[in-house]
């Protein structure tokens, strides 16, 4: 049965639509343009409980998830997280975790579904459980799943710690041991202020009457999704395609390890690295609003008649209008006019300049200018 979290019975709450990526969880509470300003001028929750968490316990915890993962974690201090991927052996990106070690535990979440792919033939899926299992061998190692048991809200806003009762460092990633179980994460995305908390499932409901109790806003992942974009911050398997390289997305340092060796693809992010020059990056598109249409995930930018680049994310900035991310060729000028989408939800677009790498050109600040207008 597909998940499907207990909030969505509330009054109010606006499940997403058939096929979002975000099924299972509250869409918005009513008014997401709101919800977006309160999390960026006040505080909100977002629930966030359809993420998938993963458990490794044992001596060789760390050691063990070193050689698997491209982050490097055998020194990775209790109390603290990181950001890591699954790559197959041409770099491309299977996984994308987030890990928060404390006390004997190494907690992996990530979000649902088969994504771990290339370590079966003939273009087989597996979970990232399935594939941490496969890779046991004679490790040292206890894997479990927990999402049945830990539950993610995430809080947001720089009133975040009028709402927590929790000592949490101040650190990217910080991590600290909730009582009564689960653990609280920092992260720096998407916004500087955010906290993510695994609660007891059997206590979601509690935390989330505490939190707004304390003066959280309710938000859906509509108001998540559009700082997640306006921060370009990807989502595997909406962001990224069968090619994408962690280079192309920003994830070299967060979450790929340049000087670390021994995991799968780990000569391409060195030898990319070295080079410095990926085939595409993710840039920020600000759409033209005025036709009311606005292009689909994996829909193509086209400059000219030349397909250039790849649609992932949209959504309704409450500020900044309709914006999207997309990966786009390097050879794409700062201040093209673009198209983006496809059959009758074709609509222009341009890159903002500021995501644009190593260029901030005055052209491309004035074609966004005139679409945000």
């Amino acid at each position: 049965m597909p998940y499907r979290s207990p909030l969505l019975e509330a009054p109010r709450v606006v499940a997403p639509p058939e096929g979002h990526p975000e099924a299972g969880v509250p869409w918005h509470w009513g008014d997401p343009f709101a919800e977006q300003r309160t999390a960026t001028r006040g505080v909100v929750v977002i629930d966030r409980s359809h993420r998938e968490i993963i458990a490794v316990r044992g001596e060789e915890r760390l050691s063990w998830l070193h050689l698997l993962i491209s982050q490097h974690v055998t020194e990775l201090a209790d109390n603290a997280g990181t950001e890591a991927l699954v790559l197959d052996s041409q770099g491309h990106i299977d996984t994308h975790v987030v890990l928060a070690h404390t006390g004997a535990a190494v907690h992996l979440d990530s979000d649902p579904g088969p994504v771990a792919t290339s370590a079966l033939p003939r273009g087989g899926k597996q979970t990232l459980l399935e594939y941490l299992e496969a890779m046991k061998f004679w490790a040292k190692v206890d894997i479990s799943d927990e999402t049945g048991d830990l539950a993610l809200l995430t809080v947001l806003g720089p009133d975040s710690g009028k709402v927590l009762d929790v000592e949490l460092g101040t650190a990217p990633y910080a991590v600290a041991a909730l009582p009564g179980g689960g653990f609280a994460r920092r992260m720096p995305w998407p916004t500087r202020d955010a906290v993510d908390l695994a609660v007891p499932r059997d206590q979601f409901t509690q935390w989330w009457q505490r939190l707004t109790d304390a003066g959280a806003r309710p938000a859906g992942t509509w108001a998540f999704d559009a700082l997640r974009v306006e921060s370009r911050h990807a989502r595997l398997g909406v962001d990224t395609d069968e090619r994408t390289i962690p280079h192309e997305v920003g994830w070299i340092g967060t979450a790929a390890h340049v000087a670390k060796g021994c995991y799968r693809g780990q000569e391409t992010v060195a030898k990319v690295h070295n080079v410095g020059r990926p085939p595409r990056y993710l840039a920020l598109l600000h759409i033209d609003g005025s036709p009311e249409i606005t292009p689909e995930t994996g829909d193509p930018v086209r400059l000219g008649e030349r397909v250039v680049g790849r649609i992932g994310s949209v959504v309704q900035h409450h500020e900044l209008g309709p914006i999207a991310l997309a990966l786009v060729k390097r050879s794409v000028p700062a201040a093209a006019e673009l198209l983006a989408g496809a059959e009758d939800r074709v609509v222009q677009a341009v890159v903002d300049p500021d995501s644009v790498p190593g260029e901030h050109a005055a052209p491309g600040r004035e074609a966004a200018q005139r679409l945000r207008g």
